[in-house]
């Protein structure tokens, strides 16, 4: 997961992507807080609950479609947090009197019509990535390593959607043996060596690093396409297959040069390092 406030009308509004579904959560405090035009974030908290209880026993869908994840509160600390996608919260809006309604349903429209626009046009999505990377100091040959790695990742994914793999869990389980079977270390260690907790591990892999997960995954799809790979078992196995064809490249790599590929190095800003080695 991966949170990146979005502002409206000069109000912040936390929201968290969530890369196993391809979906972003929005904090409902915070729509509630502008929509009620409420200063304090309490009482917009308390006018929330108030509904979200009136809603519940209406039996409302828009309570059920809800989700809890982990936000940054006023505090700094990670705290669980009402959250809901875009199409919710325009029909959340409808239960709120409020001046702001309109502009906060074009607003929100606008957020899901960008992401039907990355949908249909991958390309988007990828140049507003390639916009961020350079805004933070990424050199033009590792952003173009992340694209092509990431060009890869989609061409595998989209063969898992097609044969049986469910995306989220069984996505996470798949790519976990890759990782685990080319680098000999799990995803959640690997982010745990770089000092990571939110952070996408690959936006801050090392050119290496980046280029080796490609393999395992180019070669995990044509392993899975030679023998039509379906479901969880068959595609298990092409999985260990692919990400121990880039395990060996590793390894004879790692012998020419005498350097370890998988590393600790990342992209964080100094002061998060600094935490990062106190600890």
């Amino acid at each position: 997961m991966k949170s990146q406030p979005a502002i409206f009308e000069e109000h912040q509004i936390r929201r968290v992507y969530v890369e196993a579904t391809e979906t972003w959560w929005f904090s409902v405090v915070d729509i509630v807080q502008v929509l009620t035009q409420q200063p304090d974030y309490q009482t917009a908290r308390t006018y929330w609950k108030v509904l979200k209880n009136r809603l519940g026993k209406e039996g409302s869908q828009l309570v059920t479609n809800c989700n809890q994840l982990k936000m940054t509160a006023e505090d700094g600390k990670q705290r669980l947090t009402d959250v809901a996608t875009a199409e919710t919260l325009l029909r959340l809006v409808q239960s709120v009197p409020s001046p702001k309604a309109e502009p906060i349903k074009l607003w929100l429209a606008k957020v899901g019509y960008e992401r039907m626009r990355e949908m249909a046009d991958p390309a988007l999505s990828l140049e507003r990535a390639r916009e961020t990377w350079q805004k933070h100091g990424r050199s033009e040959k590792w952003i173009q390593q992340r694209m092509t790695g990431q060009e890869t990742r989609n061409k595998l994914t989209d063969y898992w959607a097609k044969h049986d793999i469910k995306k989220g869990e069984e996505f996470a389980i798949l790519t976990n043996i890759i990782h685990q079977e080319w680098s000999e270390v799990d995803v959640k260690s690997h982010k745990s060596m770089k000092g990571l907790k939110t952070q996408n591990l690959r936006d801050h892999m090392s050119e290496a690093e980046l280029i080796f997960t490609a393999l395992a995954e180019l070669s995990t799809r044509q392993i899975a396409e030679s023998v039509e790979a379906t479901g969880m078992a068959e595609n298990e196995a092409a999985a260990k297959t692919g990400g121990g064809i880039a395990k060996k490249a590793r390894l004879e790599l790692e012998a020419k040069t005498g350097r370890k590929v998988v590393s600790g190095e990342n992209f964080l800003p100094p002061a998060k390092r600094k935490g990062i080695a106190k600890k």
